[in-house]
């Protein structure tokens, strides 16, 4: 099998904590590519150091190599350059929207000064949200709320 068709089913692989989005959404596949040892080798930037879906991720990744015919792959972790919310596709966006989490912003460069107008909100748009709690289901996640049609939403947070 072509290692471009592994990239394709390796980054088809869902989040275990965001099951809407695959791996390839959230932007922390970053290769797959025989290593200099000629073992094919898939790296992976978790979005926090530490984070606790990491094994359910490379097992999972593991999976795939297997079944495609690399019972002998392996996952590396890279940790440099630091993954950021910029690297969510705009597919990954638009599905997090589509379940109720609100997409990041820019992570870096010039932001919007916003006057009193929160993040939208997934349920209805009303920009009159605010924050709830720093951390939400995951560390990833922050929890805000709509005073407009009451809904709480998690928020994936722009690092």
């Amino acid at each position: 099998m072509a290692t471009g068709e592994i990239r394709a089913r390796v980054g088809a692989v869902p989040d275990p904590e965001l099951p809407m989005v695959t791996l390839a959404d959230l932007g922390v596949l970053r290769a797959v590519a025989p290593a200099p040892d000629g073992v094919l080798e898939v790296v992976l930037t978790p979005t926090f150091l530490g984070c606790p879906a990491m094994p359910a991720i490379e097992a999972a990744v593991r999976d795939v190599l297997a079944a495609c015919g690399h019972p002998e792959g392996r996952v590396r972790q890279a940790l440099a350059p630091a993954w950021t919310s910029d690297w969510v596709s705009a597919e990954g966006r638009r599905k997090l929207a589509e379940h109720g989490i609100a997409p990041p912003g820019p992570a870096a460069g010039p932001l919007p000064v916003r006057l009193g107008f929160g993040v939208p909100c997934p349920h209805c748009g009303s920009a009159a949200t605010r924050p709830q709690s720093p951390f939400g289901a995951t560390r990833c996640q922050a929890v805000l709320v709509c005073t407009a049609c009451r809904e709480t939403f998690a928020q994936l947070k722009a690092m």
